[in-house]
Formats: structure tokens, C-alpha cells, sequence
């Protein structure tokens, strides 16, 4: 049976600008069992009312399932890939071509 090759995807979650918002947040993750409270990167500390997390899934619409549904709409969800440096200069030629 073949591997099925994952994704690694970076998700970004706004919760609004205020901190009020921030602890609905906390409380909807929280409520929905999620794990994303704990492996979270959290930005409130400096004012920026975001958390962001690196999920490895099948596919962006696995990623986006992770998700408690009252973030899913306000969600970023953005396919991330390190490259060695000779794969990075054949991605970027690869780009000049399209």
C-alpha cells in the first residue's frame, strides 16, 4: 500500500482586535476539544489578537476541518514547503516560466 504524502499548511486564526474577543476565542477552542489552544502560536501578548499553528494534512480542506466551524470563514490556510537550496532556485525559475 502507498504512503499518502502529506501537506504542511501554516493556518492563521484572526480573532478580532479586542481582548474580549481573544477570550471567546480561547473559550470556542477550548469547548470544541480542539488541541489548537495548546499547540498554538499565540500573538496577543504584543496586541495581535491572531494565533497561527503548522497542520500536516492531506489537503487544505483537511486543514480547514481542524477548525472549530465559527473560525473556518476568517481562517488563512496557506500550503508552506522548505526547499533545499538548489530546489529553491528551481521554484523560482519554475515561477518565471508560468
Amino acid at each position: 500500500m502507498e504512503e499518502q504524502k502529506m501537506n504542511k499548511y501554516l493556518i492563521e486564526v484572526s480573532q478580532g482586535s479586542y481582548k474580549v474577543t481573544h477570550q471567546r476565542a480561547v473559550y470556542i477552542f477550548n469547548r470544541s476539544g480542539s488541541h489548537f489552544v495548546t499547540h498554538a502560536e499565540w500573538g496577543f501578548l504584543n496586541g495581535e489578537y491572531k494565533a497561527w499553528f503548522v497542520a500536516e494534512t492531506e489537503s487544505k480542506e483537511e486543514a480547514m476541518r481542524i477548525l472549530p466551524s465559527a473560525y473556518r470563514h476568517s481562517a488563512k490556510i496557506i500550503l508552506i514547503k522548505k526547499f533545499s537550496r538548489t530546489g529553491a532556485v528551481d521554484s523560482l525559475t519554475d515561477l518565471n516560466e508560468a
